[in-house]
């Protein structure tokens, strides 16, 4: 009967292990846990109006004497974390207005993952453009006219779109295409 012995020690200890457990968290065994002990939602998206964006002229970029490559920054202003997900939509605003804007032919690279931004947070993306070459008003390897403009307007699924203008020079590039980064956590250079 030995084999019987171990079986009542081993419920034993499973009972005792149960009984601390429930002194613990103060559930007992077989009840639901109270509706504040539940795992907490994940933030929100974050809205237009809980972000600051700004972009400058990135330090890693294509040769050229256009814009190349620009890093946007997302900065929640908010008092509430909120998160960020995918890749942005660019158009150029023409004229300085969103009415008068300019889609560009956006080609996507990397995964998108969430990225929570907690208030006063940061989260970016990276934009490389067709790069303008030469001199004074510069060309397109492409023949076709390089373009400016004053801003962008720069849009994430679920949080708005932002009118943005660079911190050091205008938004000059070929062709209207762009190639983006999803955010990130992660700065890029």
């Amino acid at each position: 009967m030995r084999h019987s012995n171990g079986i009542r020690r081993a419920a034993l200890a499973t009972a005792t292990v149960t009984a601390v457990a429930a002194a613990v968290t103060g559930i007992l065994p077989g009840t639901a846990m109270a509706a504040g002990t539940t795992p907490s939602t994940p933030p929100p998206a974050c809205p237009a109006s809980a972000l600051q964006v700004s972009a400058r002229q990135a330090v890693h970029r294509p040769v050229g004497t256009g814009t190349g490559a620009a890093v946007v920054q997302f900065t929640n202003v908010s008092r509430r974390t909120c998160v960020l997900k995918g890749h942005p939509t660019l158009a150029g605003a023409g004229n300085g207005s969103p009415a008068h804007s300019v889609p560009l032919k956006v080609t996507r690279t990397g995964t998108a993952a969430t990225v929570t931004v907690r208030p006063h947070g940061k989260a970016w993306v990276k934009l490389t453009f067709v790069q303008v070459h030469g001199e004074a008003d510069g060309y397109c390897v492409s023949g076709k006219d390089p373009v400016t403009y004053p801003t962008m307007v720069i849009g994430l699924a679920h949080s708005g779109k932002h009118q943005v203008a660079l911190n050091d020079g205008v938004w000059a590039e070929c062709d209207n295409k762009v190639t983006v980064t999803p955010v990130s956590a992660v700065k890029p250079s």
